[in-house]
């Protein structure tokens, strides 16, 4: 398939479940999608109310802006009241709450925050502001960090000054790696994050089907890649034959995009442990900027509070990231908790599932149904 409605195909669709429905019979399959994009596939198509009622998905930790602790929102705040001070970040992350409001909280404060697109947006900000420092608040995991990395070669190559970077780069594996080996969370196999592994590779997933015995299945983000995805892995656990697929075979390859993990080596190393929300402290889990670009970290240009700060006892954000419950399944979720007056970051950010679930899942026929029990 070459054009995009190719992949929005209902009736090719239908035939893509009827197959799932034949090889899954009367088995129960319980499958994680790691990436929040994968999720709002899941409810913007309706997915969830097409699939066989004995395959369960749930939702993984694989949102970045859902993922970082309140405190690391803190440190920011902290960094952008300092006077001549211009910090930047993605528009997801205005909004996440700290212990003592978001960054759009600070910027109705007076704060000088600002929104943009990318962080060579914020290095033009810098040469167009030489008495100011600007701060960009950097967050993704492996799809956004080369990014960074490239803009922080690009200020180093330009004797840029004045120009610095509040680095909270997370790494996928290391959080699945967490989630498998804890008790609490039973998956049968993975949707794999198509974006992450197009820089990372997919025999950086090789390691779910040969530590721990269960399959995993990288895909698009149209829904007949999704469905493809899961026919797949249920083929796949049907068959007793756990492996890596790639069903995103247009962008992914075994070896990833040596370009960009070249440039990410070069100016990241490993944080030795780093807090995730929902996860807690995951060792090697995190990167922070080699001591050849430390003129550029912030953490060593700013005293930060570097509070560690407990969610909102009412919020399950976290468990909704361990995959123990499904959005809906919070107590708050769509009450006391919405897009407009969010609790918790997971349905703040555009790739959050309580978003997704509440953007979408509301006109599901099974939310609806579980909703009203």
């Amino acid at each position: 398939m070459r054009f995009l409605d190719e992949f929005r195909d209902a009736e090719l669709a239908k035939s893509v479940v009827r197959e799932i429905e034949r090889l899954a019979q009367s088995n129960r399959f319980r499958i994680m999608e790691i990436c929040g994009g994968h999720t709002h596939t899941i409810y913007r198509y309706g997915l969830h109310d097409v699939l066989p009622a004995n395959i369960e998905l749930v939702h993984g930790p694989g949102c970045p802006v859902c993922v970082l602790p309140s405190g690391r929102v803190d440190d920011a705040i902290a960094i952008a009241k300092n006077e001549g001070v211009i910090l930047t970040t993605f528009g997801d992350m205005m909004r996440v709450p700290g212990s003592e409001g978001s960054l759009i909280d600070a910027q109705a404060d007076g704060a000088d925050i600002r929104m943009v697109y990318s962080p060579l947006d914020a290095l033009k900000l810098a040469g167009q502001n030489p008495d100011r420092r600007v701060v960009f608040f950097a967050i993704g995991f492996e799809t956004t960090a080369p990014s960074t990395a490239v803009t922080l070669l690009q200020a180093k190559k330009l004797g840029v000054r004045n120009f610095l970077v509040f680095c909270n780069h997370v790494l996928v594996i290391p959080a699945i790696k967490a989630l498998l080996d804890s008790s609490e969370t039973q998956l049968d196999g993975f949707i794999g994050p198509g974006h992450v592994t197009t820089v990372i590779g997919s025999k950086a997933w090789e390691f779910i089907p040969n530590d721990y015995g269960k399959g995993v299945v990288i895909s698009g983000f149209e829904p007949l890649d999704m469905l493809q995805a899961i026919y797949l892995l249920i083929k796949q656990l049907v068959e007793g034959k756990p492996k890596v697929d790639v069903q995103y075979t247009r962008a992914v390859r075994p070896e990833g995009n040596l370009k960009a993990k070249a440039a990410m080596e070069q100016v990241f190393e490993f944080r030795e442990t780093f807090e995730w929300r929902g996860l807690g402290w995951i060792e090697k889990s995190a990167l922070k900027l080699r001591a050849e670009f430390s003129e550029f970290d912030a953490e060593l240009h700013f005293e930060l509070p570097n509070r560690q700060v407990t969610d909102p006892k009412v919020c399950q954000c976290g468990a909704v990231l361990r995959g123990e419950i499904l959005p809906w399944e919070c107590k708050v979720f769509g009450t006391l908790c919405t897009p407009e007056h969010p609790i918790g970051a997971c349905m703040v950010s555009s790739e959050g599932a309580c978003a997704a679930v509440y953007q979408y899942g509301r006109f599901s026929r099974k939310v609806r149904e579980l909703l009203q029990r």
